[in-house]
């Protein structure tokens, strides 16, 4: 995303594993990625926006690591987990000493698809315990010994391997949360490809009539079939993507409110001010100073 030099932006993060990874997955420690972040110029404490999955592992005995996710400050404890999705913007705690620094641990990365499906998802750290914290030790162990042992199978084999069992390790996490995890949708089903479809078009349109229209199915459809993933309504599902996508550009870009309008296809600023006041309770300007801690 360009800006004028000294503006505020959301770094955008391409997959590049390393020349030894399978195609499709790495797995990296946090001083491998501090390296790579200095030889690459990428500040880890600063907003970025990966096209890729980070599944982020505390080891036991590390100090916590404190981690932002679209606004939301979770503190991963040692034994602890966290799930951060492509599109997601999130950072590192900062300062030379800061938890980024210190704490000790492991990151699996891996392409959107690498996995056939998706488990439930899990948006908070989860710290396995009990007989479920050893399965998912085993399942970690199992996966990382399989992603160093890269030319005992042919890389074909070796990748099905890794896709299995990362499949194993995500599912073991999301039944370890809180009272485990309610199904995940259908990958073709009515809200999975809604939501697709707000990935896709939530700037050209704010209308739930025109995805149904698009996807061959009434609005009733939609709304009961976001009702049973999310709990919300389609409307409410597709105006809260839209505001979070405002809040990231307010908070980590320095995009006049207008520009911001523009860019979420409201042809008149004052209609994206009542939106998003209706939404967030402040008008634009203000959640950005309060976000940034500027306001008086």
């Amino acid at each position: 995303m360009g800006q004028e030099a000294g503006a505020v932006t959301i770094t955008e993060v391409a997959y590049r594993p390393a020349l030894s990874a399978p195609i499709g997955m790495d797995v990296v420690d946090f001083a491998e990625l501090r390296a790579r972040g200095r030889r690459r110029g990428i500040d880890l404490s600063a907003p970025q926006r990966p096209a890729f999955h980070h599944l982020i592992h505390v080891h036991p005995g590390s100090a916590p690591l404190e981690h932002t996710v679209d606004f939301t400050r979770h503190v991963v404890p040692p034994g602890g987990w966290l799930w951060v999705r492509p599109g997601q913007v999130h950072q590192y705690a900062a300062g030379p000493e800061g938890p980024w620094e210190v704490a000790d641990g492991v990151i699996v990365i891996w392409r959107p698809g690498f996995v056939p499906d998706d488990p439930p998802e899990v948006t908070v750290p989860v710290r396995p315990a009990g007989p479920r914290a050893r399965l998912v030790d085993l399942a970690r162990e199992h996966l990382v010994a399989e992603y160093a042992d890269m030319g005992a199978m042919p890389l074909e084999a070796h990748n099905k391997a890794l896709r299995a069992l990362l499949s194993v390790l995500l599912l073991r996490l999301a039944h370890a949360a809180p009272g485990g995890a309610a199904a995940a949708p259908g990958r073709d089903g009515p809200f999975e490809r809604f939501r697709a479809a707000v990935e896709r078009d939530f700037t050209r349109t704010r209308r739930v009539a025109d995805y149904a229209a698009g996807l061959g199915y009434s609005t009733r459809t939609l709304t009961r079939a976001t009702l049973a993933a999310t709990g919300t309504t389609a409307k409410a599902y597709l105006d809260a993507r839209i505001v979070l996508e405002a809040k990231r550009l307010l908070v980590h870009t320095d995009l006049g409110a207008a520009d911001v309008a523009r860019h979420l296809g409201f042809t008149d600023p004052a209609d994206f001010g009542t939106f998003f006041r209706r939404h967030d309770g402040r008008t634009p300007l203000r959640f950005r100073a309060e976000a940034r801690g500027t306001a008086p």
